[in-house]
């Protein structure tokens, strides 16, 4: 597959896409494409002064929306004052390797609140406007395991990479279990998954310790563009690809075109990916149904 066919877009005119975290890096550029393909394009982002200036450089019809994943309160506030389908929801917000143990809002440990239960709690609330696909961004750094025991770090002594590696795990899980339920009930949405490979995303901004600023420095000598990054949420999230497709940068998952990607034993498990469902729901029960 040529790198011109894998990323090509096709016309969305006439369609609504949500793309969360777009104020900046993979998002941001994910947001682009999209609205130069003719798509309406609603930024749901936390500073939405940040979000309007993405938007002002932005082509095509473009919105501005305030979404805090780290804030229960706000993933249903914005759920509530939707109108209208959706034709594509990118799950994209995400936070990295905090300097210390921080919790959101809400109580959880911040990665795995924001980037796997924020984006979970939001994709339930929109459910009924949902007509084609949901893409969540998960990552090549993904955990062995998943403690569902303690999810959010309450009894375990706290290792931002493993809290950060297990969020992106539960990413997939939870993509792979979406597209189970979405297919037992006949529907017609996707349910994607997609990483960026090594991308200079701005990401590790925050970031400490010797590994994570090695990282840091290191990325922009050998790291992909944020463009590039974002070819494979792209081709999840308009490629001719079955549901349950998991999408990643070609060369040793770590740069070239996108294509389907084999994912980890441990994501690939059934019974763990109904088991965090459960865990998830209870999380987010109050502010889900109300």
């Amino acid at each position: 597959m040529s790198e011109s066919h894998a990323t090509q877009i096709p016309d969305l005119s006439g369609r609504t896409a949500i793309v969360t975290g777009a104020s900046g890096g993979l998002g941001r550029e994910t947001a682009r494409a999209l609205a130069a393909a003719g798509a309406r394009v609603v930024l749901a982002v936390r500073h939405v002064d940040k979000g309007r200036a993405v938007a002002a450089e932005l082509p095509g019809r473009t919105e501005v929306r305030a979404l805090d994943l780290a804030d229960l309160a706000s993933v249903r506030h914005f759920a509530e004052d939707w109108q209208g389908e959706i034709s594509l929801l990118v799950n994209n917000a995400a936070t990295i390797y905090p300097p210390e143990l921080t919790r959101t809002k809400d109580g959880f440990e911040a990665q795995f609140g924001v980037n796997h239960l924020g984006h979970f709690a939001l994709t339930q609330l929109l459910r009924e406007h949902l007509t084609g696909r949901v893409v969540s961004i998960s990552s090549a750094s993904q955990a062995a395991r998943l403690d569902l025991d303690d999810p959010n770090w309450e009894r375990r002594r706290y290792n931002a990479s493993r809290a950060y590696n297990e969020s992106k795990l539960a990413v997939l899980l939870f993509t792979f279990e979406l597209q189970r339920r979405l297919t037992a009930v006949g529907s017609a949405v996707l349910a994607t998954a997609a990483h960026p490979g090594w991308a200079a995303t701005g990401a590790l901004s925050d970031a400490r310790g010797f590994v994570h600023s090695l990282m840091r420095l290191s990325t922009p000598l050998v790291a992909s563009s944020a463009a590039a990054g974002a070819r494979p949420t792209l081709y999840a999230a308009t490629g001719d690809i079955p549901g349950g497709t998991y999408v990643g940068p070609g060369i040793l998952q770590m740069y070239g075109a996108p294509k389907p990607v084999q994912a980890s034993k441990a994501a690939r498990d059934p019974e763990l990916a109904r088991r965090l469902w459960e865990v998830s729901e209870q999380l987010t029960e109050e502010s889900v149904r109300g």
